[in-house]
């Protein structure tokens, strides 16, 4: 336990860890303050040095197979939080700057996704049978951030909310044609058609997402005025009244900035505009942690935002508005991780241990990334002329309050 010593010793601030080895000897790190108390074993030598030199993917894949267990108690949660409370920790330690170090020689790398690529990378994650996804989303199956009007508010509530608050912000009328990148399983879309007498063009790469998709908007009359088509965003040629993109963004890669936003830019007919809803970070640019990298969104990358208005500046695009959503994410998130544990045994039956162990590790993270670290949403309304997007946000507010009431 030498060399993890050493790195846990300086890592650990925060909190209480003890490692019972796989000779069964004890070690503890921390101070047993402002954090969670965790325990947990070793169950071969191996695992000591390997999680030494990459401790973030490591230690998950080794909970993964069963080579890491808890004891008293604790659980993925609380090793998760460990380490969000005492991160700083882990990034001064020479190795792993140097690790990190390594991670941006290659970031470019790491974040291709060139046509067909990037639908295999897609679909690693979204594929992923539907009824998994039915057994702890809300209703609506939206997979994105919801907009709390309070934080006691239920997810379907924020999620419901977050719709109307996009489509407030697009100031539909009859008659526009409208674009959705990334459309998921159909909701905003088809929640958009209902809003106004428009047509909808669900664009997605997700052959999973739109069987489901499509059999929705038949089972709401809707099939006649919104669409669901298999293409990479690149591959559009129409233009439309209004493009919007939620929690597509994030697939990109930004490397592909300009031609993500470029083609938005191209998409859109004189006087439209889009709105652009993604997941950002505060600090400055960086990479993917290496486990979500590996296991849940390859290609994937959270930008910082000077990345995104450097984008916006190369490819000539007004930002019109700008939102951010702080917190909104990790009330989000925690609603999916604890309906998630309430239907864990269905889980794992539809989709095996191994599997639930890692879906354990991401929603934990991925939670406490959007409490303790830099995550944070954005929303974007974009567009080509300075006066495409009224200039006073009062009509947000004013069309949201009236698609609540019914309006």
């Amino acid at each position: 336990m030498r060399l993890l010593s050493h790195l846990l010793s300086r890592f650990i601030r925060n909190g209480r860890l003890t490692v019972v080895d796989h000779g069964g000897a004890r070690h503890g790190f921390g101070s047993g303050q402002e954090g969670p108390e965790v325990t947990l074993r070793f169950h071969d030598a191996a695992l000591e040095r390997e999680i030494f030199f990459n401790p973030e993917l490591k230690v998950a894949e080794a909970y993964m197979d069963g080579r890491l267990t808890f004891e008293g108690g604790s659980t993925v949660h609380d090793l998760v939080r460990l380490f969000s409370v005492n991160r700083g920790g882990l990034a001064s330690h020479p190795v792993q700057q140097a690790l990190r170090k390594a991670w941006r020689s290659v970031k470019r790398l790491q974040q291709s996704n060139k046509l067909g690529q990037a639908a295999n990378n897609v679909r690693h994650h979204y594929d992923i049978p539907t009824p998994f996804y039915r057994l702890w989303l809300d209703p609506t199956m939206s997979y994105s951030c919801a907009y709390f009007p309070t934080p006691e508010a239920s997810l379907e509530e924020a999620q419901r909310a977050k719709i109307r608050h996009i489509i407030a912000k697009l100031k539909l009328e009859p008659g526009m044609e409208i674009a959705e990148i990334g459309s998921g399983w159909g909701a905003l879309a088809i929640a958009i058609a209902k809003s106004c007498d428009v047509k909808v063009v669900g664009i997605n790469v997700s052959l999973e997402q739109l069987a489901a998709s499509r059999a929705l908007a038949e089972a709401e009359g809707l099939a006649d005025r919104v669409t669901f088509v298999e293409k990479d965003y690149r591959e559009v040629d129409g233009r439309f009244d209004r493009v919007v993109s939620v929690g597509m963004m994030e697939h990109v890669g930004v490397q592909a900035f300009d031609t993500y936003f470029g083609q938005v830019k191209r998409m859109l007919k004189p006087g439209g505009y889009a709105m652009i809803h993604a997941i950002g970070r505060m600090s400055p640019p960086g990479t993917t942690a290496p486990f979500i990298r590996k296991y849940i969104f390859p290609g994937g990358y959270v930008p910082a935002l000077s990345e995104v208005f450097a984008s916006l500046e190369r490819t000539g695009i007004w930002c019109c508005d700008c939102e951010t959503l702080r917190l909104h994410y990790y009330w989000t998130i925690r609603h999916w991780r604890l309906n998630y544990e309430a239907k864990r045994d269905e889980a794992v039956a539809m989709m095996g241990d191994r599997f639930c162990r890692m879906w354990d590790f991401y929603l934990a993270a991925v939670e406490l990334g959007f409490l303790d670290g830099s995550n944070f949403v954005f929303q974007l309304l974009l567009s080509e002329t300075r006066d495409a997007v009224p200039v006073i946000r009062d009509f947000i507010v004013d069309e949201e309050r009236r698609l609540a009431a019914g309006g």
